[in-house]
Formats: C-alpha cells, structure tokens, sequence
C-alpha cells in the first residue's frame, strides 16, 4: 500500500490558535525558515489518548527558539494545550504529534527580526519507524560529522541542523543500511541521524557523552528505567576503536523508541537480556505502567 502524501490527506492542523483543514494550511514560497533553517520542531509521541512527557517536548521546543534567538509567542502550557487538542481532534489514540515554530514571510534576507513567529500543530499516525524493529537494525558509519557546538546551537532542535543527519541517512540506506552512525568533531561515537545510542557489556550500559547532543527525552527516559533495574549507565566518551569490545547496541528516540541493532559497520551486536528489558520497559513507561 502506497502511503498519502502528507499535503494530500484529511484532517486538521493547529496554526496560530486556530484549526485549518489539512489540505489547506499552507506557508507563502518567501517565509524565512523555509531559506534559512531557523524553524524548530518536537516529535512528541501519543499512546492510548496521552502524549508521553508532552511538558518536556514542549518546554524543549520553547527552549530551541530561544536559542536561535526568537521567542514562541506561547506559554509552554498553551504549547501542551495545542498538541493536546490537535490530538483529540484527530480522534487517534496512538500518534505522531508534530509541533513547528517558524519566522514568518514579513522580511527576506538573513536579518530576521521583523519576522513574525508562527507556531503549528499537526497529528497523523504512525507505526514502527524501522521495518525490522525487533529483529535489529543495521547501521553504517556516516562520512558527515556533528559539528563543534561553538559553531552550531546544538542543544536546539532546529531544522537546519538535521541537513547532514537527512544526507547521512539518505547514504546509509542507498548502500543497504537501515541508519547511519556519526561521529562527532572529535572522532567520538556521537548519535543516529533521528537517535541516540547504547552499547551494553557485562550487564551495563554505556552512551556516548551528551556536551553536543540534543537532551534527548527518550534518552533520560531509558537512563532512568535502566538505573531503576539497577543497571548501571555510564555517560561518557565512546571511541570507534571501543566497538568490538561491547555485546549489546540499541538506539533511542521519540519515533524510533527502543531499537535494538544488530550491527554497526563491520560488528555484531545479537539482541539480548538488556535489549529485551528495555524494550519491555520503556513500553510501560509510554502506556502509564510506569510513572514519570
């Protein structure tokens, strides 16, 4: 079955305090972000009716404009409010929830302070972001790097950050890949091009230092489930020449939620005990078994 286009489907998108039909909401050819990368975004995720951690996401979304320089003209608590009733009238149980904040069409060029900021809501569903979930994915090494964050605002969820995450992933899957892996300025093992990464050995978990990622949610989701079974995680910097040393590998993220891998580049990493435990229990952290 060959999936909508996403401009061509039915329902309703919030924009700017108000519903729109799907098909109708649109952004004029000269808005600002649409040039200049400055649009930031959240990937908030629904199970059963309840979006998962919604204050979080939408705290962060707040937070990624004030660190390109703009202000949401939205509490946070109205941001939560927007995705909640987008949700609803969406009428799914289970869904992608997508928050976009952007610099508006009122001035062209890089100076952006005469923009308005607009801010919309959209809801579809959405199943397994990889085909083989559970079997394990296969991951290759990325040519592209994450940049140093005094040259970049790493810690905002823009889109203009995730050019080189949609050309690594668009390589990767070309050579037979389901994702690719990259490093950062300093050769250190970074993230996925959408997630972040584990490695297990001997009944622990080790992920990669977090001074020039995104605070992932989905990531401090599974640290803390992890520690609450007494798993010890360690943070801290992760070298290429460390892969062969490590049994386990899982990714992480709002869409991806827990992955296990089976292979990164030239090792393999058979599922096993830690991967089954945190599939098992960031599930029942997402449907209210376990409270956050």
């Amino acid at each position: 079955m060959i999936e909508k286009p996403y401009h061509d489907r039915d329902g309703y998108i919030w924009m700017n305090g108000e519903f729109h039909e799907w098909k109708d909401t649109k952004v004029h050819l000269l808005t600002h972000s649409l040039h200049y990368g400055s649009a930031v975004f959240e990937g908030d995720r629904a199970y059963g009716g309840e979006i998962f951690r919604l204050n979080d996401h939408s705290q962060r979304l707040y937070n990624s404009a004030k660190l390109l320089g703009y202000e949401i003209p939205y509490t946070v608590e109205q941001i939560n409010a927007a995705c909640t009733e987008t949700l609803a009238k969406s009428g799914l149980g289970d869904a992608y929830v997508r928050p976009i904040a952007w610099r508006g069409s009122d001035q062209m060029g890089v100076a952006s302070a005469n923009n308005q900021i607009h801010l919309a809501v959209a809801c579809w569903h959405w199943g397994s972001y990889f085909e083989n979930k559970m079997k394990g994915i296969k991951i290759g090494m990325s040519d592209w790097k994450r940049p140093a964050p005094d040259t970049i605002p790493s810690k905002a969820k823009a889109a203009g950050l995730y050019m080189i995450c949609t050309m690594s992933k668009d390589a990767a899957k070309a050579k037979g890949w389901d994702e690719a892996l990259m490093l950062d300025y300093k050769g250190r093992v970074a993230e996925c091009t959408g997630a972040h990464i584990f490695f297990a050995r001997d009944g622990e978990l080790h992920t990669p230092t977090n001074d020039i990622l995104l605070e992932g949610i989905t990531h401090d989701t599974v640290c803390r489930l992890a520690e609450a079974r007494g798993i010890k995680v360690y943070k801290r910097d992760i070298y290429p020449s460390e892969l062969p040393h490590f049994s386990e590998c899982f990714v992480v993220g709002t869409a991806a939620e827990v992955t296990p891998v089976r292979q990164v580049g030239d090792y393999n990493y058979p599922p096993a005990d830690i991967c089954a435990a945190m599939v098992e229990d960031y599930d029942k952290a997402v449907h209210g078994k376990i409270k956050f």
